[in-house]
């Protein structure tokens, strides 16, 4: 169930941006599996919003590999900058934002399982004129870092996949470009932060398990170590937005198990 306390934040969010012709666009940040998907979707249905999340608009398949073969072969991998189709998410904030009350909108849908984006044909429609937009994702809000940052490689995927830096020097500039440039047309981001990034890992085994229809026990040990070197994509920006590398309007700290910690502590 998710905390009230979050519910609250986010409608408080879309009431002090919200006025007339203008509907808000909010972000919800947070490492993978800290409960940023679950609370968008709550907040959307408590309180009459459309809701994405930057997972549904990754590239293709095809363009990641193809990206890959050009720019350097882990952006075939999902989930960092550079992997997303910010065009369509743009697109599909636009068509919410310009919606009356008897329209229908689709909604871009990625299936994770496939690695891939679902054809048109199976997106989800919003129907209506939306009291906000919501967004998801685990970088909403990072910041660049700086050249020197990104000298020394900081897990076995940089060492042995990265040794150059050309990726992750990539990924950056796509944050400090970009992304930058979308985050900043967000009216607001709250961002639910991990208590450490060792957390992070049994998280994203739990949101893996359930998408398999699995108790987290039951996931098998091979793909909970393939998920530990998945996630080393994800390492470095999430590192530095847990050390203060992220721009939001409200922060909740989260324990391991999720809770608020220390209760009813936030801070913006």
């Amino acid at each position: 169930m998710t905390d009230a306390r979050l519910l609250d934040a986010v409608g408080a969010l879309i009431n002090t941006h919200a006025r007339p012709g203008h509907v808000p666009l909010i972000g919800i940040a947070g490492a993978q599996g800290s409960g940023k998907t679950t609370l968008a979707r709550a907040a959307a249905a408590h309180w009459g919003a459309a809701h994405l999340s930057l997972d549904d608009v990754y590239l293709t398949k095809a363009e990641r590999e193809a990206k890959g073969r050009a720019v350097h072969p882990l952006f075939a991998v999902r989930g960092p900058p550079g992997t997303h189709d910010l065009t369509l998410l743009e697109a599909s904030v636009a068509a919410l934002r310009a919606a009356g009350a008897d329209s229908r909108t689709a909604l871009p849908a990625f299936d994770k399982l496939s690695d891939d984006r679902r054809p048109e044909a199976q997106w989800p429609m919003f129907a209506g004129r939306p009291s906000a937009v919501l967004i998801d994702g685990w970088c909403l809000g990072a910041t660049a870092q700086a050249e020197a940052d990104l000298t020394a490689p900081i897990n076995a995927l940089e060492r042995e996949r990265d040794g150059q830096g050309v990726w992750r020097r990539a990924v950056n500039e796509a944050l400090a470009g970009p992304y930058a440039d979308l985050f900043a047309r967000f009216d607001a981001v709250l961002f639910l932060k991990a208590p450490t990034f060792t957390a992070v890992l049994d998280w994203r085994c739990e949101q893996e398990a359930g998408l398999l229809g699995l108790a987290p026990v039951d996931l098998p040990p091979e793909r909970r170590a393939e998920l530990a070197v998945f996630i080393q994509a994800f390492e470095r920006i999430t590192r530095h937005m847990l050390t203060g590398g992220v721009r939001a309007d409200l922060t909740f700290d989260l324990a391991r198990d999720r809770t608020i910690s220390p209760p009813a502590s936030v801070h913006s």
